[in-house]
């Protein structure tokens, strides 16, 4: 009986680790290159690696991470990521101490030298992370691809332990679009190889606040291949609600080249709108792109706006625009220098009155 209620103690201890367990501060950099690694972003990746490396993530880990992320994502963006990280290997090496930056030696797994022993716990590891055995009758080739490459030599690399792969392809598939029922089977298999719900949740949020994922609730406004960017943290003072900005910069330009005039793509969650403002200098046209939102004009109704829509904002217009408060909205904004100076003058909020009134 004595020995019995220690193996439940344990076992109880052990559950509640488990559920405290909160996403690390190295979680996080994983996730975040992977995500940009998904998405192609390699301005955005860049810096984000070298945050990684300071942040404890180890160049060998960074590594395998885009390696197994070739699965998932693909050779090209695979080895552009590495190339990207390569890169900043090689600035290290100039400034200073690349070793330190390495951590534990990469080596060549045994299991690699035994296809059979590969598919065997390729197969093990498959069926832990899904749940149950999983058999791909319909394409015997992918089967065998998932069971004996994916899970048996890909998993066998000894730099992330299962867990952590788990983080790295749920911020993967988060950040890419037509991925749903793998981003839903990897969210479930994250838990069954090691991590909490609670951990798995907190990295969607993370993602989602971070203008990493195209798979979060933002999902209505995301229709298209409109970018959803980054926190639109430099105006957030001016919003009611979170929004995220994408500059967008015209294909047929040279980096570094300045457009006729700027383009911007805008995110708002549901309930989000900036304050009342008018625009000098310069015309202001919203193209909407996804979503429902809003545009108010000062003294006039409110308008109730789709994709397809388009607002021209005269120049001095007092105005407002948003989400509704059950949707998720995106327009394209474009300013049209019509005098000088150009500037923004930011006003009041819309109050929690004047916006039920334009959700009516």
């Amino acid at each position: 009986m004595k020995r019995l209620f220690t193996i439940l103690l344990t076992l109880f201890a052990m559950a509640t680790s488990i559920s405290a367990q909160s996403l690390t501060e190295r979680q996080k950099h994983l996730a975040t290159i992977a995500a940009l690694e998904a998405q192609g972003d390699l301005v955005r990746l860049e810096p984000a690696i070298t945050a990684a490396l300071e942040g404890g993530v180890t160049i060998n880990e960074v590594k395998e991470a885009f390696s197994q992320l070739y699965a998932y994502t693909g050779f090209p963006r695979s080895l552009n990521a590495l190339g990207v990280l390569q890169n900043i290997v090689s600035s290290i090496g100039q400034d200073g101490d690349v070793e330190s930056f390495m951590g534990k030696s990469w080596t060549r797994p045994a299991l690699w030298d035994d296809a059979q022993k590969a598919l065997e716990i390729g197969t093990e590891v498959q069926t832990q992370l899904s749940g149950r055995p999983f058999n791909y009758d319909f394409c015997p080739q992918n089967d065998y691809y998932l069971k004996a490459h994916l899970f048996g030599d890909i998993f066998a690399g000894d730099q992330l332990s299962a867990a952590d792969r788990e983080i790295v392809t749920v911020a993967a598939l988060s950040a890419l679009k037509g991925v749903a029922p793998q981003l839903a089977a990897h969210k479930a298999g994250a838990v069954n190889m090691g991590n909490s719900q609670e951990v798995v949740d907190e990295l969607c949020k993370y993602l989602s606040d971070n203008g990493l994922s195209q798979c979060d609730a933002s999902a209505d406004a995301q229709a298209g291949s409109w970018p959803k960017g980054n926190p639109n943290d430099a105006y957030a003072q001016y919003f009611t609600g979170q929004s995220y900005l994408a500059q967008i910069q015209p294909k047929n330009l040279a980096e570094g080249e300045k457009p006729v005039q700027s383009y911007a793509n805008v995110t708002f969650e549901p309930g989000c709108r900036n304050n009342w403002h008018i625009h000098h200098g310069a015309h202001q046209i919203l193209i909407c792109v996804s979503g429902d939102g809003i545009y108010q004009e000062w003294g006039k109704p409110a308008i109730r706006l789709h994709a397809g829509d388009i607002i021209d904002i005269p120049e001095g217009a007092k105005h407002w625009h948003g989400a509704t408060a059950d949707s998720w909205f995106q327009h394209l904004a474009v300013h049209v220098h019509v005098g000088d100076p150009e500037s923004n003058e930011w006003l009041e909020p819309v109050n929690d009155e004047q916006y039920a009134e334009a959700n009516k």
